[in-house]
């Protein structure tokens, strides 16, 4: 079948003398992988910058509707045109460490228009926005827990201390018998995150060792609940730019 729909582009590798192999979460059938020919050339007909991390592309392809199987693709074009991804190390490091996070989270193999929406909606905020991003990977964390299936859970009492579980993912006014929590303070920090829109999660106040450490907690709590989610390496980058 001929498969016409958008996609957002989690990786790509090269392949051959000038083809590459990329894994693309599309709007019509979840996440595919796909084969370009003659891409790395002067001539291409599909550009190879297309193909990079979180391109929004229209894509055209030979579709098998199997699972692992590989598909040609036959045209691609822009369907968004960044202005400060593709330019700004900020904003570009920001989009690397999204998209090393949905490669190693996302496997659904089956339309999710919802979870599309929200990445895509990610994307154009990071590219748009004024305000600063530097917490704008922990808020995508949080919020793209909600539709992996494994959202916080738990209801916190007011004018208490409380505690964040991360293997069980609930909150609660007594510690765990276990180390893997998050403390009072970071707790905060994760509920005022949850509770706010992506283009107010500037308005959270984290100095750099704050930042971090809820970083490293989060891709903990990923770990837990993602099966075979591995060490995440764009971290490093967003530490040396923010």
């Amino acid at each position: 079948m001929l498969l016409k729909t958008r996609g957002i582009v989690f990786r790509t590798v090269k392949y051959g003398e000038t083809s590459v192999i990329a894994d693309i979460f599309t709007e019509d059938k979840g996440l595919h992988t796909f084969i370009a020919g003659s891409v790395r050339t002067a001539k291409a007909r599909m550009p190879y910058n297309l193909f990079q991390p979180m391109m929004v592309v229209d894509l055209v392809s030979y579709f098998r509707d199997e699972p692992h199987a590989m598909n040609r693709m036959k045209e691609l074009r822009a369907a968004e045109v960044w202005s400060r991804i593709p330019f700004d190390i900020r904003h570009g490091s920001v989009a690397l460490f999204m998209a090393e996070i949905c490669r190693k989270s996302i496997q659904e193999s089956e339309e999710n228009r919802e979870l599309f929406d929200f990445l895509l909606e990610n994307l154009r905020l990071l590219d748009t926005t004024q305000h600063p991003i530097a917490n704008l990977h922990l808020h995508f964390l949080i919020q793209l827990s909600v539709f992996l299936g494994f959202q916080p859970t738990g209801e916190p009492e007011p004018d208490k201390e409380i505690f964040f579980d991360l293997k069980e993912g609930t909150f609660d006014s007594v510690p765990p018998i276990h180390p893997a929590y998050l403390e009072p303070d970071q707790t905060q920090q994760m509920l005022t995150l949850l509770q706010l829109q992506a283009d107010e999660c500037h308005e959270v106040i984290l100095n750099r060792i704050e930042r971090k450490a809820l970083l490293q907690k989060l891709l903990q709590y990923y770990q837990f609940h993602v099966p075979g989610f591995t060490d995440v390496h764009t971290p490093d980058i967003l530490e040396m730019v923010f």
